[in-house]
Formats: C-alpha cells, sequence, structure tokens
C-alpha cells in the first residue's frame, strides 16, 4: 500500500515583483516642515496694540494736573512670621505723601500691631469710633454699606494693602460708616488712635505736617474735579449778561517718561553650515526666524509684568478689584466694564482664567457669544473680545488676574512704543546687524527689537485680581 505524502506545513516567500518603498525612498526627495516651535502663540497683545512712533527713545505722557488723593496700596511682608508695615509705603496715607523723614516713618511703622480674623469675623463695625487705622496684610474682606432701601451691599471687596481709618491721622474720631467683614483669614495690622498720638509726641514736627497736609488737601479737594484733575472753570444755563469765569487748562509739571526696552541676541552660525547647507531651507533664514519669534514671545512677556511698564504693574490703585467669590463671574467681568466703560477694546487673560470663566458661565446656564477678530472666531462677554495671553502667569495659589483695556491715542488708551526706521531693520522697531565672522568661522547677528507701553490716563486699564482657576484635572 502506497504512503500519502505529508502536506507542506512550512509557507513560501512569495516572490517580489515590484521595487519596495524602503529602497524607493533612497532615491526620492524627502518634502520638509520649516523648523517648528512650541512656544510661539497668538501674540495677540502685540497684534491689536496701536503702536506709536517713539522719537528719541522716550514717549512723555503729559497730562492735566492731578491732586494726588493718596488711594494707592501699603505694602506689608512678613518677617519671623509675623506681618510688618513696610514703612516707606506709609507715604501712601493722603497727609504723609510728603513727608520726608524716613526714620519717623519707620517708628511709626513699628507702632502698629496685628490683628488675626476668622472668616465671618466684623474687622470694623458701623457706627463704632473710627480710632484706628487698618491696614489689611493678607486676606479678603467686604467693606458693606446700606443700600437706599435699607439692605446691605458690598462697597468694595479688600484685598491685601488696602486700608481703612486713614483719618485719624489728620481729623477728630468719627464713627466708620460702614461695616469690614472678613470672608477669608485676614490677617490686618492696626495703628490705633492712642499709638499714634505717642509717637506724634515723640517725634518732632509730625503733628505740624499733618495739619498742614489737611490744610492743602482741603484747598485741592476744591479745585478738583471728580478725577482728581485741576477744575476748568466754566457756566452754563445762565440768562443775560453775567460775569463769565475765567480759566486756564493746568498741566502736570512732572509728566512720566517711558524709554524704549530693548530684548536682542547674538545669532550664531557656522559659516559651514552656511555654505553647505542650505538647500531646501536657507539655515541662516530659518535660524533667524525662530530667534525673531523668541525675541517678540519675550517682549509681549515684558509688556505685560515688566516692573516698570508693564500692564499688570502699570494699572492704578483705584482700577483693580477682586473677584467676589474666587472663580471669574460675569458680574465681576461686568465690574471690570463698569471700569473701563470708554470704548473697552478687549479683554485679556490667562487660557485657563478663559476656561474657568466659562465653566461659571456653563454653571449658571449663561453661554456667552463669540465674535469675530481678525479672521478668527474669539469668545466675548458683552460684544468685547477675550483673549488668552500665557504671559499673565498663575500664582502657587493657582490665581491670576484678567485685563480689560481701552486702546489708542486717540481714545487716551494703552499704547506700544516703538521707533521705526533704524538701521538695518529687519521688521518695524527690530533690526538684525552683522558682527563679522571670528577666526573660528563663525558668522555672528545682532539682533535687538525696541519697545515700551504707556497707559494714557488711568481708566484705560483695570485688573480683575484673585481670580480662581479650576482644580488640577
Amino acid at each position: 500500500m502506497t504512503e500519502l505524502a505529508e502536506p507542506f506545513s512550512g509557507t513560501i516567500a512569495a516572490a517580489q515583483l515590484s521595487l519596495s518603498t524602503v529602497a524607493a525612498r533612497n532615491l526620492a526627495t524627502t518634502t520638509k516642515s520649516v523648523p517648528q516651535m512650541q512656544g510661539i502663540t497668538s501674540r495677540w497683545l502685540l497684534k491689536l496694540l496701536p503702536w506709536v512712533q517713539a522719537d528719541g527713545g522716550v514717549y512723555r505722557v503729559n497730562r492735566r494736573l492731578t491732586y494726588t488723593v493718596g488711594d494707592g496700596l501699603i505694602t506689608c511682608y512678613d518677617t519671623a512670621g509675623q506681618a510688618r508695615v513696610l514703612a516707606p509705603d506709609l507715604r501712601e496715607l493722603r497727609y504723609l505723601r510728603d513727608y520726608t523723614d524716613d526714620a519717623a516713618l519707620q517708628t511709626v511703622a513699628d507702632s502698629f500691631v496685628e490683628r488675626r480674623y476668622a472668616p465671618g469675623d466684623i474687622i470694623a463695625e458701623a457706627g463704632r469710633p473710627a480710632e484706628e487705622l487698618v491696614v489689611l496684610a493678607h486676606g479678603k474682606a467686604d467693606k458693606l454699606g446700606t443700600g437706599a432701601y435699607g439692605e446691605s451691599t458690598v462697597l468694595e471687596i479688600m484685598t491685601d494693602g488696602r486700608f481703612i481709618g486713614e483719618r485719624i491721622l489728620g481729623a477728630d474720631v468719627q464713627p466708620w460708616d460702614f461695616t469690614v467683614k472678613a470672608v477669608t483669614a485676614c490677617t490686618c495690622l492696626v495703628l490705633t488712635d492712642r499709638a499714634l498720638a505717642e509717637v506724634s509726641a515723640r517725634i518732632e514736627g509730625l503733628r505740624e505736617h499733618v495739619r498742614a497736609a489737611q490744610l492743602d488737601d482741603a484747598v485741592a479737594d476744591e479745585r478738583a474735579n471728580p478725577y482728581g484733575e485741576s477744575s476748568i472753570e466754566l457756566a452754563s444755563g445762565h440768562d443775560g449778561e453775567p460775569q463769565l469765569p475765567g480759566t486756564f487748562v493746568d498741566y502736570d509739571l512732572s509728566p512720566r517718561e517711558y524709554e524704549l526696552s530693548i530684548a536682542q541676541t547674538v545669532l550664531r552660525v557656522h559659516s559651514r553650515v552656511a555654505d553647505l547647507y542650505n538647500k531646501p531651507m536657507d539655515q541662516i533664514e530659518q535660524q533667524l526666524r525662530l530667534t525673531i519669534e523668541a525675541l517678540r514671545e519675550r517682549q509681549e512677556d515684558e509688556m505685560v509684568n515688566n516692573r516698570d511698564f508693564g500692564l499688570l504693574h502699570n494699572a492704578a490703585p483705584q482700577q483693580r478689584i477682586s473677584t467676589r467669590t474666587g472663580a471669574p463671574t460675569p458680574d465681576d467681568m461686568d465690574e471690570l466694564l463698569a471700569l473701563v466703560w470708554k470704548e473697552p477694546a478687549f479683554f485679556l487673560a490667562n487660557p485657563k482664567a478663559i476656561a474657568a470663566f466659562g465653566a461659571e458661565c456653563s454653571r449658571r446656564g449663561i453661554y456667552p457669544t463669540s465674535t469675530e477678530l481678525n479672521g478668527h472666531r474669539v469668545p466675548s462677554w458683552r460684544g468685547v473680545p477675550i483673549l488668552p495671553c500665557n504671559k499673565i502667569g498663575t500664582s502657587a495659589g493657582r490665581t491670576t488676574s484678567i485685563m480689560l483695556m481701552r486702546t489708542g491715542e486717540s481714545s487716551q488708551g494703552v499704547i506700544g512704543l516703538r521707533q521705526t526706521g533704524i538701521p538695518d531693520e529687519y521688521e518695524p522697531g527690530l533690526n538684525v546687524r552683522f558682527m563679522g565672522i571670528d577666526d573660528k568661522a563663525i558668522i555672528s547677528y545682532l539682533v535687538s527689537t525696541y519697545y515700551s507701553g504707556a497707559v494714557l490716563v488711568p481708566d484705560a486699564l483695570a485688573i480683575l485680581e484673585n481670580v480662581q482657576l479650576g482644580a488640577e484635572g
């Protein structure tokens, strides 16, 4: 009997009938992208700010004469676990703003005592004698008043550096006409009327200075308009031929000047790279493109955060408000609009703050509309665009700020400053200067950009502070 052959269980490789793609790629030209860079952002601030030519590298902001009302913030700091008042900042008090004795101010600062309050505690109560100067060192508190129909209303949300009771410096004791209630745990620094009297007895000339400043301030109040500017006397609604008032517009004798700032670097490219590796892309061109992108990112960061001219540090104290509950609410955004109500241009916020605002709107069943801006659909509130800017940072406690601004010289708004027509200009306000080739065959280029920013009048910029972001996912 013949045995049947076992079936073949292996596999036979199929014969290759054409050139493989792996081999073919050896002869093909690879399509390449230009070098990509994750650090490039939309840079809305640089795009939308009106840029003003600053000839001579300096821009002077001339304003009407303004009588300083001393409504800033008093800085506090911690040392050995205890809060202290920064003595020079006591000049934020209207009757000490021209006081020059630093040692005396330090003595006054040392007379403050620390008090701590739990959420819900009363810091100052309406109707009780206002015998203390109270500085809120840390925390958040509501300043409460009585509305037209007897209801309690929030007059102001107090945060770090705000103070009450300034009038103990130059007036007889009067009752508080508001109540201050702690919203969070608060640390306050308090100067009592008795402690101030003891300090004044030891410091020669302090009481006389306060009395003189009080008289000068009363005269300034009579001559100032609601914005603190010197008044322009006018007549209206009259009949016949009355004697018309004479007037003139007084100017600030010490206007602020903004000098152009600079961001620059030296770009280095080896001549061998520039000579041999320039196809299909020019190596120097690509190196320069990415370097300029980095400089523009730094420029926007400086426009937001620079201590001298950055927007976060140049908003007037009366143009800074705090969130009511932490998360940014429609009410908070409306309050910003009430501060910049003359032709608001756009909000600027960290992307996470925009997300937190969207979440708060969704929680309330509110759905903000979007608007078109430069060919993009962007979120908006009350028709004002809300634009992302990652240069507005976040704190360790996951809080940030939201800005609202009016822009342009003609609108007395926020402007950008630069100088065009500079030597070797590559872009407006940016130049690239050849520095030569060294003995290592390295080509060097100096890349520089010049810029600054200015807030022409205080109500052109407002900031919502203590904006709480959502929890990390």
